[in-house]
């Protein structure tokens, strides 16, 4: 079996004709999403045992200490039923923990362990020395643009475009 190497399967998909679909504006964006999120999952899987959505979790937790596990689901756009089994996750590591809420007896707040907070400090580092990394094929200007731009983007639900329908 012979093995292909990246600049052969680069020379192949180089050859295909995508038609439309390199005009479209969201197939760029997925492109370079699924481009970014193969390229961090190595070093979160890699040297940390960490996804990128549990990163996100731990991150909000440790700078928003007591929210409920409703509110951060929220915050990162997950499903609540969800958000259950990754914090269970992360307290199983000793990074997380559940107390009970002193807003609401029903609900549990969640709570960096100082073990997660430590962890959590040398994954921030690694993100963000990762993000400069990526990024440096852009300047400093045109990052700060394009993250500006994608802020704006992900808020614009659309929908005053289909009310003016």
């Amino acid at each position: 079996m012979a093995v292909v190497t990246d600049e052969q399967r680069k020379q192949e998909v180089a050859e295909i004709d995508f038609g439309t679909l390199h005009e479209l504006t969201g197939y760029w964006l997925r492109s370079a999403q699924i481009n970014t999120y193969r390229n961090v999952r190595h070093f979160f899987f890699d040297e940390f045992e960490m996804t990128p959505g549990l990163f996100g979790v731990l991150e909000i937790v440790d700078r928003n200490p007591g929210l409920t596990q409703t509110l951060v689901a929220n915050a990162m756009g997950n499903d609540r039923s969800a958000m259950v089994a990754i914090i269970d996750r992360l307290e199983k590591r000793g990074l997380i923990e559940r107390r009970p809420s002193p807003v609401d007896r029903r609900s549990k707040a969640l709570y960096m362990t100082a073990q997660g907070k430590t962890f959590q400090a040398q994954v921030r580092e690694r993100a963000l020395e990762h993000n400069r990394d990526f990024f440096a094929v852009l300047s400093p200007q045109e990052h700060r643009q394009f993250v500006d731009m994608l802020k704006r983007l992900a808020a614009n639900s659309g929908e005053s475009r289909v009310q003016n329908e």
